[in-house]
């Protein structure tokens, strides 16, 4: 929202100077009118855009989404105008990015736009599934329970994507630990223990041998190593970005063991929430499929699961779609299946996506805790294998003395 300087006289007819923030310089005077002042002068200081849409927005995190719309919800239900429950929100949050936003959303609602078309002025913060929902709320007349949906169905995400990050935090610095650990060992402590042996002009096993290689490698080529490891993740971080290759990538990720059957249970729970939640706010079913898909990561499952989008729109049931394309499990393709036949199709689509998210949640959490223990033996016998590398030629001297 843009900043003015201003002059004014008071009721006493005494001059005064200050600062206020307001959509433009109309609304300005009227805020300065409402105080009591009578404006002399306005000068716009600093402004987030102007009247005709060119503040621009970066993405808002889940949580900050999540709970701007939950008080939005509370505001709308309450019976405050829309208009009055976006200043509520925008002037209680302490993010002036979050305020900023919502006073340019405000701005589109009070030029006569629809909520919903307001939104879709920052693609960034607001998905197409929030535009979508708000939308379909808004066409129905139930904004405030639309909008109490897509609170809670934010945390929810939210929720389950901190769990996740979570649960591999503790791995992730598990590996990076023993990385450092082993090329410490390498660079450091195992050139100075071996140089004894060397010294002594015996010959070495095999493994001490290996190990003084390895050494040798890591203390006059490891920076090259890393550097070339740097180079590599930044050439596929580059690949990623054109989209041939993404979808190279993403075909490949799903032909990996475990890791393929991960991302599909994951995608999956992802497709059918989404899918829920758009039924709930009374989306047309072929729309629904439509933004459900572009929900999805996976280059590969989104490109078949807009072939089931357009298959529904040929006549198919959305079973059958689903059941071609092949990304979704058989105990969901039931629950679906079921929904379809008895008419109650978005609560099946919800429980399958709670079910699908649980059983997830159980397999990250076997995963991790399979993980920590191998990583730990993986561990072990690299610290093994230094220490009989080392003793080895001790027990060589001991045997030459006796």
């Amino acid at each position: 929202m843009p900043t003015f300087d201003y002059r004014a006289d008071n009721a006493q007819g005494h001059r005064c100077r200050g600062q206020l923030e307001a959509e433009n310089s109309r609304h300005a005077r009227q805020l300065l009118r409402e105080r009591g002042l009578w404006p002399l002068q306005l000068k716009e200081l600093r402004s987030h855009g102007d009247g005709h849409g060119t503040w621009r927005a970066g993405r808002l995190s889940a949580g900050d989404l999540a709970l701007l719309t939950l008080q939005l919800s509370t505001l709308v239900q309450a019976g405050l105008p829309l208009e009055e429950a976006l200043e509520v929100v925008a002037r209680q949050t302490t993010r002036r990015r979050v305020a900023g936003l919502l006073w340019a959303v405000r701005g589109r609602i009070m030029e006569g736009h629809a909520l919903a078309v307001a939104l879709g002025r920052f693609p960034a913060a607001f998905p197409e599934l929030y535009r979508a929902t708000v939308a379909a709320g808004e066409r129905s007349g139930h904004l405030g329970h639309v909008l109490e949906q897509l609170a809670a169905y934010t945390q929810a995400r939210q929720a389950s994507r901190q769990r996740i990050q979570m649960a591999l935090i503790y791995p992730a610095i598990l590996m990076f630990a023993s990385l450092v650990i082993v090329a410490f060992l390498l660079g450091y402590v195992v050139p100075d223990v071996v140089k004894i042996f060397i010294d002594s002009g015996q010959p070495l096993p095999w493994l001490t041998r290996a190990l003084i290689s390895l050494s040798d490698g890591v203390r006059q080529s490891g920076l090259l190593f890393v550097g070339a490891g740097l180079a590599l993740l930044g050439s596929w971080r580059w690949s990623l970005r054109q989209p041939i290759w993404r979808l190279r990538w993403h075909a490949l990720v799903l032909n990996i063991p475990l890791i393929g059957a991960l991302l599909r249970a994951m995608e999956a729970a992802r497709f059918a929430s989404t899918l829920a939640i758009l039924g709930k706010s009374a989306v047309p079913l072929v729309d629904a499929l439509e933004i459900a898909a572009a929900v999805i990561g996976n280059r590969t499952i989104r490109a078949r699961m807009s072939t089931v989008a357009r298959s529904v729109r040929e006549g198919s049931t959305l079973t059958r779609s689903l059941e071609r394309s092949g990304d979704i499990p058989p105990m969901m393709l039931h629950m679906i299946a079921s929904g379809e036949r008895a008419g109650e199709l978005d609560a099946m689509l919800a429980r399958a996506a709670e079910q699908q998210e649980a059983s997830l949640a159980a397999r990250i959490a076997l995963m991790v805790s399979l993980f920590e223990p191998a990583m730990l033996l993986v561990m072990g016998t690299v610290v093994l294998l230094i220490v009989l590398a080392i003793l080895l030629p001790i027990l060589s001297l001991n045997q030459l003395v006796n």
